[in-house]
């Protein structure tokens, strides 16, 4: 394995300080109101957030990033196509996070974006292919999600690792997509996500922070 796939591995794992934990993308207010209630509920979930929301969105951006397009460009995209207050506070407060922390590693000026342009920025010196990272990234928000409803569901671990590993063929096939995809085929059509991270901002009870 080379150093610079290392790197990006380090970047993307969940011991990297983004908080990642502490965001759940709406996933919180839809097992708190009974629509996720089991492991099938949640593999349907994150597997729709991926193909239809934010998961592709957020890799096409990443691809461009990675392509050296315009990131102040990309970075005031990314904002206007956050759906909600919460959404737009969670890409902004862990694309902070990580270019912060990479900046810290690295020596490089890295300034604060939104997430998938912060890793983009700080991605595209490490020379990796388009898809890999695009592969690794969405895998590492696939694994953040379920493991939030490993947590609040509650799932068993082992649950939770079989439906992140059947969202494997799914991560592929979007970063093959999104890989080669123009900016202008960006668009989100996952309603009930949006809706979902909406009504979190006011629930009254809650453990995460999206």
């Amino acid at each position: 394995m080379s150093r610079a796939l290392l790197t990006l591995v380090q970047w993307l794992s969940p011991a990297f300080p983004t908080g990642a934990f502490a965001y759940s993308h709406g996933l919180e207010w839809a097992i708190a109101e009974g629509e996720v209630q089991d492991a099938a509920g949640v593999e349907q979930w994150v597997a729709d957030i991926l193909r239809f929301g934010s998961g592709r969105t957020d890799a096409i951006l990443l691809a461009h990033a990675l392509k050296g397009h315009d990131l102040e460009a990309l970075s005031d995209l990314a904002r206007a196509l956050a759906p909600s207050a919460e959404r737009l506070r969670e890409t902004e407060e862990q694309g902070a996070a990580f270019a912060a922390t990479t900046a810290a590693l690295t020596g490089r000026a890295l300034p604060p974006r939104p997430l998938p342009l912060a890793i983009g920025q700080a991605a595209a010196a490490l020379g990796r292919p388009v898809t890999e990272v695009l592969e690794l990234t969405l895998h590492a928000f696939a694994a953040n999600l379920v493991s939030a409803a490993v947590r609040f569901v509650p799932l068993g671990q082992t649950e939770g690792q079989a439906i992140l590993s059947r969202l494997h063929p799914l991560i592929e096939e979007i970063a093959r997509e999104a890989a080669e995809a123009p900016i202008e085929a960006i668009g989100s059509a996952a309603v009930r996500g949006d809706l979902a991270a909406m009504r979190h901002e006011t629930q009254q009870v809650r453990i995460f922070k999206t």
